[in-house]
């Protein structure tokens, strides 16, 4: 399996501290039955600015201790890059970096208490680049939970989602996790990253198997497939998404 969003690097972003932990964190992967983790460094945080190609050495670095110490993970360039309007310049300017740095896929972080009044230009000027939007997240912002609408529009038009493993198994709070269920629901939950940061709180697994209890087989293998066809550079599944009800949250179609 494949986790698109962690942060293993080490001595970057305030993930791991040190080697030893990304190597702990590496081991406790392959454990769950991950072979591939994508690193996600913040970029245009509040304390980090974690540049393209300070994230690609550090990734070759660490895929190189991780081959002395035979554990069976590859870890792939990535960022996750905090939402602000001049993207496009610094993507020109080499500093930000896609999924797999390869792909066109750009993990996006909102804030957790307001919604951009930009992000829907900017989410446009970024498919006409060719970019590919993932939102990280949005169950946790707190305007996407009050009026599901605003994403709803975003994927209608073309954006994906990410949901953090915490959210699915409830580490977050119940709240949280019933809005990150009516996204799946609704068709407007692309992808599961775990965001892990230490060995010892490593959830993918568990959330992989709440999925599959709450919705099937079929809807766990949609989440894995999708995240091997984000690392090869493919199109992902994103099926017709559903309006979410805002009082009580229900579904109704209406696409």
């Amino acid at each position: 399996m494949i986790d698109m969003h962690g942060y293993i690097l080490p001595g970057v972003d305030g993930g791991t501290k040190h080697t030893q932990e990304s190597i702990a964190i590496a081991k406790a992967a392959v454990d769950q039955g991950i072979d591939t983790i994508i690193a996600t460094p913040k970029y245009k945080d509040e304390n980090y600015d974690n540049f393209k190609e300070e994230i690609i050495e550090q990734v070759n670095i660490l895929n190189q201790r991780l081959q002395e110490e035979r554990i069976a993970l590859t870890v792939l360039p990535g960022q996750e890059i905090r939402i602000y309007g001049d993207m496009l310049t610094n993507f020109e300017k080499e500093h930000l970096l896609t999924l797999n740095e390869t792909t066109e896929y750009v993990l996006i972080e909102l804030p957790k208490d307001h919604f951009p009044s930009y992000i829907t230009q900017l989410f446009y000027d970024l498919q006409i680049k060719g970019y590919k939007p993932i939102i990280s997240h949005p169950e946790i912002n707190s305007f996407i939970r009050e009026d599901p609408d605003l994403l709803y529009n975003l994927v209608k038009k073309g954006a994906l989602t990410q949901l953090a493993s915490a959210s699915v198994v409830g580490k977050q709070s119940k709240k949280v996790q019933k809005f990150a269920f009516q996204l799946i629901e609704s068709n407007l939950a692309h992808f599961i990253g775990s965001e892990v940061r230490s060995s010892r709180n490593y959830i993918f697994r568990d959330a992989i198997t709440k999925i599959t209890k709450q919705f099937g087989e079929e809807r766990t293998f949609f989440f894995i497939e999708n995240a091997n066809s984000l690392i090869d550079g493919n199109e992902v599944i994103a099926d017709q998404p559903l309006r979410i009800k805002k009082k009580g949250l229900g579904i109704f179609r209406k696409t």
